[in-house]
């Protein structure tokens, strides 16, 4: 059985680590896809059980040279520690820069070239031992197990110039001693404000991770007791007081209150819940006392679910990216060879190099080849980044998904978002997407027998189906037939057509009028006043024996609210818009055309709808599906992106790619924004990572870069596409739908 788990990997400092993890766990045996996230430090691996295990899985991390930790990691921890190495580091590199600068405006080296020298190799080396111990480590690891990371390259850069202080006492160069403690000071400066800003790209899953209650307290044998809320239990009645929070899904089988359920709709009005209404766990209750029957526990309540959905969206890859990888994959050896050749080059060709370099005040003439040489190396290896790749795509889709699912859109993968760039059309179920999905019999319509009679015909055939127009009948005839419904025999569904069954001793139908055509009954004789009836949105439910019409019953089902604003909306967007139903398409276009909708397709069968959809696909491109998600799983599969309207606690839908918690057609809007706006970001993200590679590589090879100020830019560049995707979270996708660049 193929089975996902998730790791935590301890150990990563850039992308070619998790290039690196990814590729080692890809090899094992069983593995059928894994997936490294280096902004949440997780990765996801997708694997047959009976072939591989969790404990291939760490092996393989290991056996690269990273490590397995608990996921309840202590980020506080993280930056504590990342913050006294930083500090550290720059305690001792002011002091160095101070001397260093004063020296050179005094003119000379102060007291002595050879204190100085000596005194800075001294100064210096507890800033690459003591704070830079752990890059250090990172770099030999990687170099250990046949790879090569960020960390490699700061280790060579600040090698070779601390290697220079050395090298002076045999040759002709000048020192970068002091240079390399700054670039050391800088890069851990870096990481840590990285760390930082990736921590603040997360903090909508902690939140969420932080909203469950920890306790709950639970009737036994008409007493309160509070428990962990590990030992409730399916079946526990849970007594909620005003202002706690729910302690895990169930139903109210007690009292009335109004619950503030924002964590989970991002809709900021409480909510009224009544006797046998459901409830969602780690929502608040209001002002009223509520006894509340645990329904789920564990990982298979709301939150819980929500929570595996976001990380699983974190954990996807957007095929952007996978360009970005291929590049990092190769990137530090490349970085290597780059920075052995600027050495190679200087030394060959001096004079260009001079000319090059000569308007610069810190790479003059007064330099030695050797020492221009040197410095055109160090700059190369500690300029060049594959960090901004590596964090361009993965902390955009960690800050959309986790705004997404703080408003009640949870993004199941990272494709859909690069895939709604390109949908040209969305085509819209109509129960209960477009309409309210609470149907009702506006008329009823008896021929040759009573009323009475046909009801309770209609009745028994209705009573097994489990259609929502079957309900709304049912819902009627009970304000009207006292007795009870008949037994039915031989009952059989054409599913979204109609029903046929025996009732005491005679075969009946009820279905739409293609049904009716099929069981060869005519019902052209109530067509004049059907044709009316269904120029006002109703929908024909026939009812007949095996020789004629016995009568029909007009259903309607209302738009939602929201569904024109919201339809237009998405037309102003560019989109084109369709109804997909198996209503008759007199009825259909009268609902399209109350909600705005450019164009009808009716009389589809469910069975019929991917080939609906596949056709819609030939005609306009990528294809968007709106739908409930059930009835419409397999034609929410095709569609390009399938949005499965949520209802309450009902998210876990495996066929949609995003699911609206929500189940108004304003969330259809409002991920379609998200979507937009996460894979902006992602665009600009890798635009300045790849940018910033291309400009900075050749000015630190021709020697236009001080070694210092590449350092500089490689810490920032990463801290850049961090912060900007933070940036995301400064928009409201609720209330103004603003969604900047």
């Amino acid at each position: 059985m193929i089975k996902t788990t998730q790791l935590k990997v301890g150990g990563m400092t850039c992308a070619s680590c998790s290039r690196a993890v990814e590729l080692a766990l890809n090899r094992v045996k069983g593995v059928e896809g894994a997936s490294v996230n280096l902004a949440t430090e997780k990765a996801m691996i997708g694997f047959d059980d009976s072939v591989s295990d969790a404990e291939m899985f760490k092996r393989a991390i290991v056996d690269v040279g990273y490590s397995v930790v608990d996921d309840e990691i202590n980020r506080e921890e993280e930056w504590e520690m990342a913050r006294k190495r930083m500090l550290f580091a720059w305690a001792i590199t002011i002091p160095s820069m101070v001397w260093m600068f004063a020296s050179m405006a005094m003119g000379f080296h102060w007291p002595s070239p050879l204190v100085m020298r000596i005194g800075m190799l001294i100064l210096v080396l507890p800033v690459l031992a003591v704070s830079g111990k752990q890059t250090f480590i990172s770099a030999w690891k990687s170099v250990r197990h046949g790879s090569a990371n960020m960390d490699m390259l700061i280790v060579l850069g600040t090698v070779s110039a601390y290697s220079t202080g050395i090298l002076q006492f045999w040759l002709p160069i000048g020192s970068f001693t002091g240079v390399a403690a700054m670039i050391m000071a800088f890069h851990l400066t870096g990481r840590y404000i990285e760390k930082k800003a990736r921590g603040k790209a997360s903090q909508e899953i902690r939140k969420l991770l932080e909203l469950g209650a920890k306790t709950a307290v639970v009737d036994r044998e008409g007493i309160g007791k509070e428990i962990p809320l590990s030992e409730v239990i399916v079946g526990d009645v849970m007594l909620v007081k005003p202002g706690a929070r729910i302690p895990t899904d169930g139903v109210v089988v007690d009292g009335a209150s109004a619950i503030d359920e924002s964590m989970v709709t991002g809709e900021s009005m409480p909510v009224a819940r009544i006797e046998g209404d459901p409830v969602i766990g780690a929502t608040i209750n209001g002002s009223g006392f509520l006894k509340v029957r645990a329904t789920k526990v564990g990982k298979e309540t709301f939150l819980s679910q929500v929570i595996q959905m976001v990380e699983q969206a974190q954990g996807s890859k957007v095929p952007i990216q996978l360009l970005a990888d291929r590049i990092t994959g190769w990137f530090v050896p490349v970085v290597i060879v780059l920075a052995v050749t600027a050495l190679s080059a200087h030394l060959i060709f001096p004079e260009i190099f001079v000319k090059i370099s000569a308007w610069l005040p810190w790479s003059g003439s007064e330099m030695s080849d050797l020492t221009r040489a040197i410095y055109a190396m160090v700059a190369v290896f500690v300029i060049a980044c594959p960090c901004a790749l590596g964090l361009a795509t993965p902390t955009a889709l960690m800050v959309g998904s986790g705004l997404g699912a703080k408003n009640g859109i949870l993004i199941r993968n990272g494709e859909a978002i690069q895939a709604m760039k390109d949908v040209r059309a969305i085509v819209f179920d109509k129960t209960g997407t477009v309409t309210q999905g609470k149907p009702s019999v506006t008329r009823m319509q008896s021929m040759d027998i009573g009323d009475i009679e046909l009801m309770t015909i209609a009745g028994a055939l209705e009573s097994r189906s489990e259609h929502p127009l079957a309900a709304a009948i049912i819902d009627f005839i009970s304000e009207y037939v006292e007795h009870q419904l008949p037994e039915v025999e031989s009952f059989a569904s054409s599913t979204g057509s109609g029903v046929q069954a025996t009732v005491r001793g005679i075969n009946y139908y009820a279905g739409n009028a293609g049904y009716m055509a099929e069981k060869g009954v005519d019902v052209e004789l109530v067509q004049d006043d059907v044709r009316q009836l269904e120029k006002h949105a109703n929908t024909m439910i026939y009812v007949a024996d095996s020789k004629r019409l016995l009568g029909y019953f007009a259903v309607t089902d209302h738009i939602k609210d929201d569904s024109w604003a919201a339809i237009k909306e998405l037309k102003e967007m560019g989109f084109h818009t369709m109804l997909l139903t198996g209503d008759n398409p007199i009825s259909a276009k009268a609902i399209a055309d109350a909600a705005g909708i450019d164009e009808v397709i009716a009389q589809v069968k469910p069975s019929e709808k991917v080939e609906a959809v596949k056709g819609l696909q030939l005609r306009y491109g990528k294809v968007a599906m709106v739908g409930d998600g059930i009835n419409d799983a397999p034609a929410l599969k095709q569609a390009d992106v399938g949005i499965a309207m949520g209802s309450g606690t009902d998210i876990a839908i495996e066929s949609a790619d995003i699911t609206l918690i929500r189940s108004d057609l304003s969330s259809v809007v409002s991920a379609v924004l998200l979507s937009r706006a996460t894979f902006r970001k992602i665009k600009q993200n890798l635009f300045w990572a790849f940018f910033y590679n291309l400009l900075a590589i050749p000015l630190a090879f021709s020697g236009l870069l001080h070694p210092v100020v590449a350092e500089i830019a490689m810490a920032g560049s990463s801290i850049t596409v961090v912060s900007n995707a933070n940036l995301l979270r400064n928009k409201n996708i609720r209330l103004n739908r603003n969604f900047g660049s």
